[in-house]
């Protein structure tokens, strides 16, 4: 007899064993995948963790259903860092498989089949058993992969739904997913020979036929002389009130030229895309000193000041990366910044680029996969987000993690709660890889890890071009409130500097970390202010839709007339999130185009890029957003930026607070003043005289690190202790509480005082269930490895109680 050990994607700590016959075991290897039967009706897909002889004690083994590979299509290097990933992060090998794998090679049984609708059937290719699937879909699509065993009257049909799949007759899907493609603007200019007065004058002549056409001719001059900027095709049309085929008979008859401007920031300086592989001086001593330090480290830090050119110093490392043969990972925090680079990218390495994150279709993802997997020359560089590190890479020769400080890095949920950074500094570590980290303001644990000697690093401390720094000044607003300058949310100094960047022809960003209008509507009677039901949080009002709505589940319900509490109608907004800043805006600068960028408005698919893509074109005036502008995008014509509350990051209750609103703001003011003039930043705050503060406005890295170091050590915080964060779920509060407790007191009795808790988290109801959190700190002389054994141990003998079987418990190693 013959056995395999399989990991199916379920949150189950073990493996399961299947027999197989002699030829399958003979055939199958790790890596595989096979349909296996689960429980009474479950069917999974399931991946092979080994074959061998070994009868498992104490039960009867059921057969697998089939194999569904004809090589592996998971590598043993892959295996081995999803169960370091299981380990290290305290979660099971099936839910990392579950977050690891394209959801289309994972077909479970509560799958649904549709018919696709441009598929080009071939019926004298299929077998009986799919021409009646195909049959039953021309009737009715989707349907239930139930159904489709009714149809066969067998159990077993993944394979009869591989071969439709194949074919791609069929699609399968769980959730679905939309497809992202960068969008291209189509631009308008007069052809070169033309330009010339006489060849004008006799070209106007000869339009008085086409009056339709002079009349765009004639605009189009207009427009142009007003603005240096590119007329869109759009923009042309409105203006001269053609219709396009009035343009396009222009452009067929060469009198036009049509352009397209790409998302590449690189080559749109005018006509002709540059060469930028040459580096200026500071960028290729960086490079050197970079590739000095890969001699003796395989880790190195990047710290190079906001609009430094890092970008172009990864892209000669992957050129001398690419000659080698060897496979490359570029990993960024966010989708939105993807977007940016890989035209950037493309501009450079061609087709070598592929790119994989969450936004593409589940076909592209699983193409992605497998030329990953047989290192086809097209995926030989991957741009990605977090998920693209569980790629199948098999030679891979560098991993480069941008903007390494984002805590966009850190998966909170579902588990594996892993953070990408560390994971791709193992992955590396498996594959005798390099890893380049680069960011203006490095995470205190990476800074460390140089200052101790553990990492290389290398600083850049000019910016491309030798642009200044931005000029950075505080606003004290408590001034300003005090002698009446204030106009709503908006000081003096903010609103001259605005309008003297507008009368400059130049872009504005404000950033407002809240979004929605106002966090509180309150009662000037009573003081009540209306709450969700469902968490214990304030509503925040949305005045586009004139609603109050929870961030936290979800909840709205529309603006309140009354005071639920007194009846009383007079209800005021506290607070203020950037709808309110666009909403004053907008009647302070009537006659400019005014944008925001929050979650409200990047919900849809090309959202994001909609409006990188305005910002660019110069179509926004000022854009007002969230945390998402601190990204590292990079705007041509950014004259100023406005902070309009540095506060509320400050008095955050986090350990991070500091850290965090340090590198938020560095990374704000960076999008000032990246291409000639110097850039202004002004933030306006109630306390000028913070520390924190004070280092962003003169740039100051290191003494915010010593500082933020000496308090973390002080209060034995990370890097200097390890934390591992218990959270408790429950509906029920004093259970939430008796099961905290009775946790909290098992972990003391070994780990003693490095126990903190239980405590309840600021919002300590969400979605109707209550929270309650316990922190373990682990000092570095205690082993991780231990510790994590204890915390599986109380956790089994949690799991036998009774009384506590509701209790939700997570774990989340490295909580920060």
């Amino acid at each position: 007899m013959y056995f395999i050990d399989v990991i199916l994607p379920i949150p189950l700590k073990q493996t399961f064993t299947y027999s197989v016959n002699k030829d399958e075991a003979a055939f199958l290897k790790q890596g595989f995948r096979v349909a296996v039967p689960f429980g009474k009706s479950k069917v999974y897909t399931a991946i092979v963790y080994q074959v061998h002889d070994q009868a498992p004690q104490g039960y009867e083994t059921k057969s697998i259903d089939q194999i569904l590979d004809e090589t592996p299509i998971v590598t043993s290097t892959q295996i081995k860092h999803w169960e370091w990933i299981a380990d290290y992060y305290m979660c099971t090998l099936g839910e990392v498989v579950k977050a690891a794998l394209p959801s289309a090679f994972l077909l479970e049984s509560e799958t649904m089949v549709s018919l696709n609708k441009d598929a080009v059937i071939d019926e004298t290719n299929l077998s009986d058993e799919e021409f009646l699937v195909l049959e039953a879909l021309e009737h009715r699509s989707p349907i239930h992969i139930n159904d489709v065993r009714s149809i066969l009257d067998k159990s077993n049909v993944v394979k009869v739904l591989q071969g439709l799949i194949e074919q791609r007759v069929i699609s399968v899907f769980e959730e679905v997913y939309e497809q992202y493609s960068p969008k291209l603007k189509r631009y308008i200019k007069l052809a070169p020979r033309y330009i010339s007065e006489e060849n004008l004058r006799e070209l106007l002549d000869s339009l008085t036929r086409a009056p339709k056409q002079r009349e765009v001719l004639m605009q189009l001059f207009m427009l142009q002389s007003k603005d240096k900027k590119p007329i869109g095709v759009d923009k042309l049309l409105k203006a001269s009130k053609a219709s396009s085929a009035t343009v396009k008979s222009l452009v067929d008859k060469q009198i036009l030229e049509e352009f397209y401007i790409k998302k590449d920031r690189v080559n749109y300086e005018g006509e002709a895309g540059e060469d930028v592989k040459q580096l200026n001086e500071p960028q290729q001593v960086a490079l050197k000193e970079i590739k000095k330090s890969f001699k003796e480290k395989d880790i190195v830090l990047l710290h190079g000041v906001t609009s430094s050119g890092k970008t172009e110093i990864y892209v000669q490392l992957i050129e001398q990366m690419l000659k080698t043969g060897q496979q490359i990972l570029y990993m960024l925090p966010e989708i939105a910044l993807t977007t940016q680079l890989i035209t950037r990218l493309q501009y450079y390495f061609g087709d070598k680029v592929s790119v994989y994150h969450s936004k593409y279709t589940l076909n592209e993802r699983v193409e992605v996969w497998n030329n990953v997997l047989n290192s086809k020359p097209k995926a030989q560089i991957v741009i990605g987000a977090r998920s693209s590190l569980f790629l199948p890479f098999s030679n891979l020769g560098l991993i480069i993690v941008d903007e390494e400080h984002e805590p966009s890095f850190k998966q909170y949920n579902p588990a594996p709660r892993y953070h990408a950074r560390d994971s791709a500094v193992v992955l590396a570590n498996y594959h005798d890889a390099k890893t380049l980290m680069g960011s203006a303001t490095p995470s205190l644990e990476t800074y460390h890890n140089c200052a101790t000697d553990k990492y290389g690093l290398v600083t850049l401390n000019t910016r491309f071009g030798n642009v200044l720094m931005p000029d950075i000044e505080l606003v004290d607003i408590k001034e300003k409130h005090k002698k009446k300058l204030m106009k709503g949310h908006f000081s003096d100094q903010l609103l001259e500097e605005m309008q003297e960047t507008l009368n400059n022809n130049e872009q504005i960003i404000l950033f407002q970390n809240r979004r929605g209008f106002s966090p509180i509507v309150e009662c000037n009677t009573c003081g009540t202010s209306p709450q969700c039901p469902n968490c214990d949080v304030s509503l925040t009002y949305h005045q586009y839709k004139k609603e109050l709505r929870c961030h936290y589940c979800g909840y709205h319900t529309a603006m309140l007339v009354s005071c639920m509490a007194c009846g009383s109608e007079s209800l005021d907004s506290k607070g203020f999130g950037t709808e309110q800043i666009e909403t004053e805006l907008k009647s302070l600068f009537p006659k400019h185009n005014i944008a925001r960028m929050d979650q409200d408005t990047t919900k849809g698919k090309h959202a994001y890029a909609k409006l990188i893509d305005q910002l660019e074109n110069q179509e926004i005036d000022i854009l007002v957003g969230t945390q998402m502008l601190a990204k590292g995008l990079d705007f041509r014509n950014i004259g100023l930026v406005g902070v309009m509350n540095a506060d509320n990051l400050l008095n955050f209750p986090d350990f991070r607070a500091h850290e965090r609103s340090f590198q938020l703001l560095q990374q704000v003011s960076g999008r000032a003043g990246r291409t000639k003039k110097r850039g202004k930043v002004l933030i306006q705050t109630y306390n000028p005289y913070h520390t924190i503060l004070q280092q962003v406005s003169i740039n100051d890295y290191k003494t915010m690190y010593k500082m933020q170091t000496d308090e973390r050590h002080n209060y034995k915080y990370p890097p200097f202790y390890r934390t591992i964060k218990l959270t408790f779920k429950d509906r029920n509060l004093q259970k939430v509480n008796k099961a905290a407790l009775w946790y909290d007191l098992a972990l003391e009795q070994q780990l003693k005082e490095n126990v903190l808790g239980p405590e309840a988290p600021p919002v300590s109801r969400i979605r109707n269930q209550y929270i309650t959190n316990v922190l373990v700190k682990i000092p570095k002389e205690q082993s991780l490895a231990k510790t994590k054994e204890y915390i599986n141990k109380v956790q089994r003998s949690f799991n036998a109680i009774k009384e506590f079987s509701s209790v939700r418990v997570i774990i989340d190693v490295d909580n920060y």
